[in-house]
């Protein structure tokens, strides 16, 4: 085990969110296992708090894991994680002309997600708000599109990127033809 306090905030971030996605947990999970809630265990695991004793403890224990092992030296083991494209989920909403992928891991739901969307011509997709000071970044692969946030519009075309709030009504729409876009979606 490391000796030096300053080791053990370092990597103690890191070995909790590692713990968390190996047991495929996400932030919600772990905070109605543990008891500690979402936020504390999402700002423990970004290393912008340090946790209590208790708060450790509860942690090791929804996540299954030994309190010394966590801060144990590691060796970093070479690997890829790949998600074949035939394993990529995706909602299809032929009513609305839409195919949305999600390239994004599920633990990464409500806060960093990333999506490869397919819009027939003449589709709309529409959203509601999403919690406060979210942000999506778009950006047009193919075809042109139109972007609303709240009363805010702009057309785009292929290689722009629009940043824009999304915890307001906003959507994508296209009107000349099929479109392909990157869309990524950061909550606050």
């Amino acid at each position: 085990m490391t000796e030096n306090s300053d080791d053990i905030l370092t990597l103690l971030p890191a070995r909790l969110k590692e713990a968390r996605r190996a047991q495929g947990l996400s932030l919600e999970a772990v905070a109605n296992l543990s008891g500690v809630s979402r936020s504390m265990v999402s700002q423990i695991e970004r290393g912008e708090s340090s946790p209590t004793i208790a708060t450790l403890w509860n942690l090791t224990r929804a996540l299954q894991v030994d309190f010394a092992g966590l801060l144990e030296n590691h060796e970093a083991k070479d690997s890829i994680d790949v998600l074949r494209a035939n394993q990529v989920p995706m909602i299809e909403n032929r009513s609305k002309g839409c195919r949305i992928m999600i390239l994004s891991p599920p633990e990464d739901a409500g806060g960093h997600e990333v999506y490869d969307i397919r819009l027939d011509s003449g589709a709309e997709l529409a959203s509601q708000p999403h919690g406060p000071g979210t942000l999506e970044q778009l950006t047009v692969l193919e075809g042109q599109v139109t972007v609303e946030s709240g009363s805010a519009s702009d057309r785009l075309s292929p290689g722009d990127t629009a940043r824009y709030a999304a915890d307001v009504a906003h959507k994508i729409v296209t009107s000349d033809g099929p479109a392909r876009v990157f869309l990524i979606v950061k909550s606050s």
